[in-house]
């Protein structure tokens, strides 16, 4: 076994993250940087500081749960979600269960319950997020951004939804309410069920297949009849017919 798959193997034990789910070109390239800049010439000698040092090994698990977002990230899908999918729903039901998955600082299911409230009273709108890393989930649950990652808001919007204090712009409560943060393993915990739209974006591209695969399979299985599935930009799926979806629109997907 090599260094690095052993320490990969300790790693699970620890925190129950399986790297080796991830592409090993990638994430090995990432950790190998990580640990050279902190000063340690073995993964093992690594895995010995971040076993005793806690603020190691936070660093250590925000550096493999990729954190990048924005609101309205590539404005252009989320046009296709407010023009065509979410009018699609409000037909068929009163009420909308959304599931953000992998939602990192929160700008995803803010932008969702935003745009889910111009069809929906925000009472009927239920958004779960969810993200393995519970240090970017507290700063979800603050609702507080600077204001580059507002960049794509409308000027509207921006007005409505938060209030600016000093540097910074701090999301309504009302629309806060509308959402349930949970931390989420997305290859080892449950999935919620029923749930109208998945949407989870520039996350999957960091798996294996065989993980996609798993977690395609999952979320085809936690979608209501009719639901969709929405992902980045980067993640289009080939022969979504596999995974029981059938192609709706470029990056969204109806289960069959």
């Amino acid at each position: 076994m090599s260094e690095y798959q052993a320490f990969i193997g300790h790693i699970h034990k620890k925190t129950g993250l399986d790297l080796s789910l991830y592409k090993e070109v990638q994430m090995k390239r990432r950790l190998t940087s990580l640990r050279n800049k902190r000063g340690y010439g073995t993964f093992q000698e690594y895995f010995t500081a971040i076993n005793s040092d806690q603020q190691l090994l936070q660093e250590f698990l925000d550096k493999v749960t990729i954190n990048v977002s924005e609101f309205y990230r590539n404005p252009t899908r989320w046009k296709v979600l407010e023009d065509n999918i979410l009018p699609s729903f409000q037909k068929e039901k009163r009420k909308i269960k959304i599931w953000s998955a992998a939602c990192s600082t929160g700008e995803e299911p803010y932008t969702l319950a935003i745009i889910a409230n111009q069809l929906w009273d925000l009472k009927d709108i239920e958004i779960i997020a969810t993200d393995i890393d519970p240090n970017v989930l507290a700063r979800a649950k603050q609702g507080i951004y600077n204001e580059r990652a507002l960049q794509e808001v409308p000027a509207a919007i921006k007005k409505k939804y938060f209030h600016q204090e000093g540097e910074t712009f701090k999301v309504d409560e009302k629309l806060r309410n509308a959402i349930t943060f949970k931390q989420h393993n997305l290859l080892a915990d449950s999935y919620p069920n029923n749930v109208d739209l998945i949407v989870c974006r520039n996350v999957l591209i960091y798996f294996t297949e065989d993980a996609k695969s798993k977690i395609y399979h999952n979320f085809n299985k936690s979608l209501a009849s009719q639901g969709v599935f929405f992902v980045g930009s980067t993640e289009q799926i080939f022969s979504p017919e596999k995974y029981g979806f059938k192609v709706l629109d470029t990056f969204f997907y109806g289960k069959l």
